[in-house]
């Protein structure tokens, strides 16, 4: 039954009702179009066609005439005929474009669709899903989280700067804001020390495709999951899954998120007066976060929570940027254009040619690190900080002193050149004494016996004259 005729029957039964209801002095003629939905003069003359012909004079005229839009059964002929000769295995929209452009064709692409389908020479498409399907949220809290950044010039009388926000999925509350000159390793670093610190790890970050989260190989293409960033490297030695977004839609929430705080955070902070970056860091976490998320922030789908508890875990020392270095001949680590020197330790003399891991936390100080100990922390400068600067300036024992001391004396020559003589040069550890016979420093055969002339004789050969030549060998 087609859908018009389907329609008609359910008309019939609403106007008998009402008809019947009209005739019991139930409803006026005004009460019973609305009822039927229809005008007082439409009742008045459905109630004359059916006294002249039952329910037959009800029918919908335009019931069984053909449209006037429709297309000529000639004008389907010759489309079948094209399509089976000419344009057999073309797509409807190919096949409409050369019917337009060829044949002065008038009709719609949707008819030639429906048309082409209908006589069986094409199969209709398997019902897509949407464009952009909305995602739903995450069950719980702790499931997933989402970290981007925003460039916008969220201070009056400053440049533009990055706000970094890491919020949860589930319930849409941020955790963590705060303003920095650019956006990149470190900022990530802080943000996460500062969730995960107090409220453990996610199961998951969904993070854009930036170059301090993933490794991209070919821009726009799949992110590389086996050379991983030095974020990277960090969520994988916690267990937190790394998803990578392939678009601004797809982290819709977040984008969304930043356009509030674009509109909301600026008027704020220059309601506050806030002038300084960490005036206006100190203004989002103890003023402005808790009063957006009471106010935007939802409701789980589920009770409880997903995070992962990390009590006594050093969530430093993780968090944070480390690369593989070689000990120099100083015994000196050059990092980043620091040259950062380890302080003398009770495992080893030095550490020359040792192979030692350096890291770099999100505040910009440095530790030196051989194996799980650490043999030096520095400052931001380089220059060593805590317990390993007064290591440092204690007193060396007498044996690495006198070593030290040697290293850093003047040599032999450069004490004879100054006119010192070698009269007060440090004694040899190896070479015999000065006071040692001149005949036992000599080498074997170059003795007084010796058949060399390297040895200087009492009495020195002169050479002879020719005369004195002459005679010697008359005389033999």
């Amino acid at each position: 039954m087609r859908r018009t005729e389907a329609l008609q029957g359910v008309r019939m039964i609403s106007f008998r009702s009402v008809l019947d209801r009209y005739e019991a002095a139930e409803l006026n003629q005004i009460e019973a179009g609305e009822l039927l939905g229809v005008s007082e003069r439409t009742f008045r003359r459905w109630c004359r066609r059916f006294e002249e012909a039952g329910e037959a004079g009800l029918l919908d005229r335009r019931l069984g005439r053909p449209s006037p839009k429709r297309v000529p059964v000639d004008d389907e002929a010759e489309i079948e005929r094209l399509y089976r000769t000419r344009y057999r295995g073309f797509t409807a929209r190919h096949f409409h474009d050369h019917l337009v452009h060829d044949h002065l064709y008038r009709w719609s692409y949707t008819w030639t669709k429906l048309f082409l389908q209908s006589k069986g020479l094409l199969e209709a498409a398997p019902r897509r899903g949407a464009h952009r399907r909305k995602r739903p949220r995450r069950p719980l809290p702790g499931m997933m989280l989402h970290q981007d950044g925003s460039r916008h010039e969220w201070l009056a009388n400053h440049p533009a700067m990055d706000l970094i926000v890491t919020m949860d999925d589930a319930t849409n509350e941020i955790y963590s804001a705060f303003l920095v000159a650019e956006e990149g390793t470190a900022s990530t670093f802080r943000a996460l020390g500062e969730v995960f610190g107090a409220h453990g790890l996610p199961l998951s970050l969904y993070t854009d495709r930036g170059s301090h989260y993933f490794l991209t190989p070919e821009a726009g293409g799949p992110v590389d999951r086996r050379r991983l960033t030095q974020v990277g490297r960090a969520l994988a030695h916690l267990g937190v899954e790394h998803i990578a977004a392939y678009s601004p839609e797809a982290r819709g929430r977040s984008e969304r998120m930043f356009r509030t705080l674009q509109d909301r955070l600026v008027k704020e902070l220059t309601l506050a007066s806030i002038a300084t970056v960490e005036a206006a860091n100190a203004f989002i976490r103890e003023v402005y976060l808790p009063a957006h998320n009471a106010r935007f922030a939802v409701k789980a789908e589920q009770e409880g929570c997903a995070f992962v508890a990390i009590p006594g875990f050093d969530l430093h020392e993780v968090l944070c940027i480390e690369e593989e270095r070689q000990v120099g001949n100083d015994n000196t680590v050059l990092f980043h254009r620091h040259r950062l020197q380890i302080p003398p330790s009770p495992l080893r003399p030095h550490f020359v040619k040792a192979r030692v891991r350096v890291r770099q936390y999100h505040d910009g100080t440095m530790a030196v690190f051989h194996g799980p100990l650490c043999i030096g922390r520095y400052d931001a400068a380089g220059a060593l900080i805590g317990e390993f600067e007064q290591s440092a300036a204690k007193p060396q024992p007498p044996a690495l002193a006198a070593a030290s001391s040697r290293a850093r004396g003047p040599s032999r020559t450069l004490r004879a050149a100054s006119g010192g003589g070698l009269d007060g040069a440090r004694p040899s550890l190896t070479a015999p004494s000065r006071e040692t016979s001149v005949e036992d420093r000599s080498a074997p055969g170059n003795g007084p016996g010796g058949l060399t002339r390297k040895w200087p004789l009492e009495n020195p050969l002169r050479q002879r004259t020719k005369t004195e030549r002459a005679a010697n060998s008359c005389a033999t």
